[in-house]
């Protein structure tokens, strides 16, 4: 039988057995940490949201298609494959469904494949960083974010086209 099945367990076990020894309340701590974080969730709904929406408006409007055809002439020169690109794009909205078309394209041409090795590069390179900005800057309060957007879309794409650098050396 495997470690890994008895690890979580065992760590709960001993998570327990230390609060206990150490005299802490572990029920009423459980119960409060648990209240807390059902408070955060539904503090954190309307700008979840509010993301969600704005990631749908950007995919139906045609404004990420739009983006793509603009830029895909430029990345095609960089050796970018052009179904990687919507990545450029879809990563900083989303985390979820940003790996959601990595799958995707791993289950089409492959995981040892340029293609796959690049897409998974960028997803481990880059950040969500709208998701981010909206959700822990609005669960918090934070008003004035604009330079952490723009620093972040900044890291997005470093990352991006650091990916595709390092995937150009090691994989062409």
């Amino acid at each position: 039988m495997s470690v890994s099945l008895w690890m979580i367990p065992v760590i709960i076990l001993l998570i327990t057995a230390y609060g206990h020894f150490k005299g802490v309340k572990i029920y009423d701590c459980f119960t409060d940490g648990a209240q807390n974080g059902l408070k955060i969730v539904f503090e954190i709904i309307p700008f979840l949201l509010a993301m969600m929406v704005a990631i749908n408006i950007f995919k139906t409007s045609g404004a990420m298609d739009l983006f793509i055809d603009i830029f895909s002439s430029v990345l095609n020169k960089l050796n970018v494959p052009e179904p990687v690109i919507p990545l450029l794009f879809l990563r900083p909205l989303s985390g979820s469904g940003s790996l959601s078309y990595v799958n995707r394209l791993i289950q089409e041409y492959g995981p040892d494949s340029f293609i796959g090795n690049l897409a998974s590069t960028i997803q481990g390179s880059t950040e969500t960083t709208f998701y981010i900005v909206t959700l822990y800057f609005g669960a918090v309060g934070i008003k004035k974010y604009r330079y952490a957007v723009i620093v972040g879309i900044i890291a997005d794409i470093a990352g991006f086209f650091a990916a595709v650098f390092i995937c150009n050396l090691l994989f062409l």
